[in-house]
Parts: structure tokens; sequence; C-alpha cells
């Protein structure tokens, strides 16, 4: 710590043994300074506020009919992109400041200019924004902040109409595209079930379904068949033994032998509807048990009514001739339309069976049909959904350009339109002297060090040890006479003095700037 103060106290007297160089620094370093900061041109700040809203009224009632872009975003966008040099070219000659320009590098010159000093930034509420630029000539800084804000919502406003009319362009040659792709599609696949219309699933089955109901439906008409046949075979039996009725010349009829028409239809019916539930449900069922009662009850009653018609010697004659010759040709038309039902389901049982057949045979083809189907209705889906999807967004883009057209969607506000302070904002003469002033002594102190560095002056016996690395056997005081006393206190007052005119002169060049200075 000892030697720290001693470096210091040495570096101190060595600066004050250099001192005029350091007061001379000073003196030049002030009156630059104040020259050149007088020399400076005032400069005019012109500025203006926008307001941007975007939350339009428009935008909950159209949320899902239109395409709403992020209009946020984009006013964001362009407030960092709208300071590019092709937009000061175009403010450049929209405000004529390249009147005065000759070559290409002043024009960049006064572009980079531009671009450093136009000021865009936000005015501490959300979507206000303030565009400033300081220029010595009010009229063209009031001018160029004009230009900037005309810009600013120009070229938000054309932005969006621009990408609506991009957007709307491509989905209409989408469109165009995909109509064709769809006529296409539905015509490779009316081509294609018009080719194996025989092989299609018209029924919304697929293959092995349809052969299974093939089969069953067969099954089905043979069992049908069988009755059909059984019923014919029955009507036949009958038929024969109503020839052998008396007046036929054959014995006496046994009593099942002898027919009842009204009896006999409902008993028929009764077994034929006790067959179809006997296929379906077991002996134990109340329909099956309920069924078999009333047969036995019918043909009870019919044992009976004949056992009275052969009691009686009346019905035994004549009577019984002509009820057998009624019921004969009864029996007749009834077995003409058994063989008839018989032929018609022995046909259907063919057609099925030639059915089953052949789809036996298109077994192995009919796979490939369907796949190739599914994979032409799946390209035709896609292209279909597609072509909805891009129609859809037609309109979403049409709807969105006219609500851009309209200006619906944000507004610009200027709440305060350019104007330029009467008095100029730069530079600030008052705090740049005072600053000027330090400078010029810091300037002072650094010289006077250097000089003492370069010039170095030995004050004691110690430093020149350490200088020249030899013993100091001993040292000389000087006594000062009264002459060099004065003289080296003239000198005192004469720095002192130099130091109080220095910042006399910054006090008055201070005093004057603060009289004459417009800077409001």
């Amino acid at each position: 710590m000892d030697e720290l103060i001693r470096q210091i106290q040495l570096a101190l007297r060595g600066m004050w043994r250099r001192r005029w160089w350091g007061l001379g620094a000073a003196w030049v370093a002030l009156l630059v300074g104040v020259a050149v900061l007088w020399k400076l041109p005032d400069k005019y700040e012109a500025s203006a506020r926008v307001f941007v809203d975007t939350e339009s009224i428009l935008k909950p009632l159209m949320s899902g009919l239109t395409v709403q872009p992020n209009i946020q975003q984009q006013v964001s966008i362009v407030t960092r992109t709208l300071l590019s040099r092709p937009n000061m070219e175009k403010l450049v000659r929209a405000t004529d400041l390249d009147l005065g320009v000759r070559t290409a590098k002043d024009k960049d010159a006064l572009i980079d200019d531009l671009i450093s000093t136009i000021k865009i930034q936000g005015a501490g509420q959300t979507n206000l924004y303030l565009v400033s630029y300081r220029h010595p000539e009010p009229d063209k800084a009031r001018r160029v902040v004009q230009g900037l804000v005309s810009m600013f919502v120009e070229s938000s406003l054309g932005d969006s109409r621009r990408d609506a009319d991009t957007a709307r362009r491509f989905i209409e040659d989408q469109i165009q595209a995909y109509e064709r792709r769809l006529a296409e599609a539905e015509a490779r696949l009316r081509d294609f079930k018009l080719k194996n219309m025989a092989l299609m699933n018209t029924d919304g089955r697929d293959f092995l379904s349809r052969m299974a109901a093939l089969s069953e439906q067969i099954a089905k008409t043979r069992l049908e068949l069988r009755a059909a046949e059984q019923s014919r075979d029955a009507l036949k039996e009958q038929l024969k033994n109503v020839g052998e009725l008396p007046g036929g010349g054959a014995a006496e009829p046994a009593v099942e032998d002898i027919v009842i028409p009204e009896l006999d239809g409902r008993i028929q019916a009764l077994k034929q509807g006790l067959d179809d539930m006997l296929r379906r449900y077991t002996d134990q069922h109340p329909d099956v048990v309920n069924t078999r009662r009333l047969v036995a009850e019918l043909e009870a009653e019919k044992k009976k009514a004949v056992e009275e018609r052969l009691k009686n010697p009346k019905a035994a004659a004549g009577p019984t001739a002509g009820l057998a010759g009624g019921i004969a040709q009864q029996l007749k038309f009834a077995l003409a339309e058994s063989e008839a039902q018989v032929a018609s389901i022995r046909a259907q049982l063919a057609e099925y069976e030639n059915r089953l057949v052949q789809a036996r045979a298109n077994a192995q083809r009919v796979p490939e049909i369907e796949a190739e189907l599914a994979a032409l209705n799946r390209d035709y889906d896609v292209q279909k959904r597609n072509y909805d999807q891009l129609v859809s967004r037609r309109e979403s883009v049409k709807i969105a350009g006219d609500l851009d057209s309209s200006a619906a969607t944000v507004d610009f506000r200027i709440i305060d339109p350019p104007r330029v302070s009467p008095k100029p904002v730069a530079p600030d003469r008052l705090l740049i002297l005072p600053l000027v002033l330090l400078a010029a002594i810091g300037l002072g102190a650094v010289v006077s060090f250097g000089v003492s560095q370069i010039l170095p002056t030995i004050h004691d016996g110690r430093v020149l040890r350490e200088l020249s690395g030899r013993p100091v056997l001993g040292s000389v005081s000087l006594v000062p006479s009264p002459a060099i006393v004065r003289r080296a206190r003239r000198r005192t007052l004469a720095f002192f003095g130099g130091v109080a005119g220095l910042i006399l002169v910054s006090g008055l060049s201070f005093a004057w700037v603060a009289m004459r200075s417009p800077i409001a």
C-alpha cells in the first residue's frame, strides 16, 4: 500500500513538473471543441403518432367464414422493414431530398443518413407508434415524416391486398388443375364400373357374403321345392281316392279319404304353418302346441262330418256322387296349380345354382376387381375432398379480400399529425459545453502524465538508485534563494491563472450559448 501511494506521489510530481504541456493541450482542446460545437448546424425534429386499431368488430363476426391473417404480426413486420433501402429511395424521390445530390455515392450517403436518423418506435401503448426525424430544415423534416406515415399505412394495406390477390390466383389455378384431375378420376371410375358391372358389389355386401347368401337361398329353395312336391303328391293321392267313391265303382271310402273342402283347406294351411314353425321352434313351443291342437280338433270335426254323411242313405247315393265329382274338379285345379308352383321353384333353384357356379368361377377375379375399385374410389375421394376444400378456401379468400378492400379490419388513426418543433432539438450546446470542458481538462492531465513518462524527472536518491542500479553515496540539497522562490510563485500563479482562464472561457461560452441558443 505504501509503495502504491509512493508511485502515485511520484506520478503527480512528474505531472506537476510537466503541467504546462497539459495546460496547453487543455486550451487547444477547449477552443477546438467550442468552435466545432458552435459550427454544428441546428436540427429540427418532426414527429407524428399513429395508432393501428386491429380489433375490428367484424373480426369475431367473420370468424370461421374467412381467412383472418395475423394483423398484429403484419404491422410489426412493416415497422421493421419500413426503413429498407428501396423504401428510403422512394422517400427521397417523394420529398425532393435528392435535389442537391450529384453522384451515386452522395445518394448512398443520404440514404444511409436517413436510415440511421429516422426513428420508428412504440409510444408506450399497444399498436401506438411514434415516427420522428431530424433535419436542419424544418420543412424537409416534416415532409419526410409525412411520407413515412403514408408509406406506413399504404404498405400495410397494400401488402394485405397483394397477399389476398396472390392467394386467390394460386387457389384458382389449383382448382382448375383439380377439376381436370377430378374429371379424369370420374371417367376412370365410370369406365371401370361399366366394364365390370356383372362383378360389382351393388348391394353393399362383399363377394363372400353374396356367395353365402346364394348358398342359403339355394338351401331354402330346395326346402320349398320338397314341400311343393309333397303337396303335389298329396293332391294326386286325394284325386285318386275321389275316383273310388260310390258312383265310381269302388268300395266305400275310408273316413280320411273323403274330402270336405272347407275343412281340408284349413287343415292343410295349419299343417304348412306347423312345418314352418317346426323349422324354427321346438315341439314344446306354445305356438306349435296350439297349432297341433287346432289340427286335431279340425280332423275330429271332419271325421264326425264324414260319419254323419255315410250313415245317411240319401247321402250315400246321389249326393255322394255329386259331391265326389265336385271334389275331383277342385282337386284337379289344385293339382295344376301345384304342378306350376313346382316348376317355378325348380326354375328358381336352377337360376340360383347357375349364379353360385358363376360366382365360384369368378372367385379369383373378384378380389382383384374389388381392390382396383377401392383404389379408384380412394383416388376419387382424395381428389374430391381436395377440390371441395379449395373451393371453400377460395370463398374464404374472396371474403377476406373484400374485407381488406373495405379497410374494415385495420384502422390507421393519426393521433398526432406530422409537426415540427418550433425550436431546434439538436445539438444541445448547454449540455455539451460542460462535457467539452471536462474533456479538455482530462486531455490536459493525460498529456502532462504522458510527457512526464517520456521525459522523466528524478526527484530523490531512491529514484536515482532504482534507475541507475548503483548505490547513491549522498545528495546535495538546494536552498532556494528569494528570487527563485518568487519566480516559482509567479509560475504557479500563472498556471492557476491559465486554469482559471480555461474555466472562464468555458463559462463565458456557456453564458453566450444560453442567451443565443434557440433550443427548447
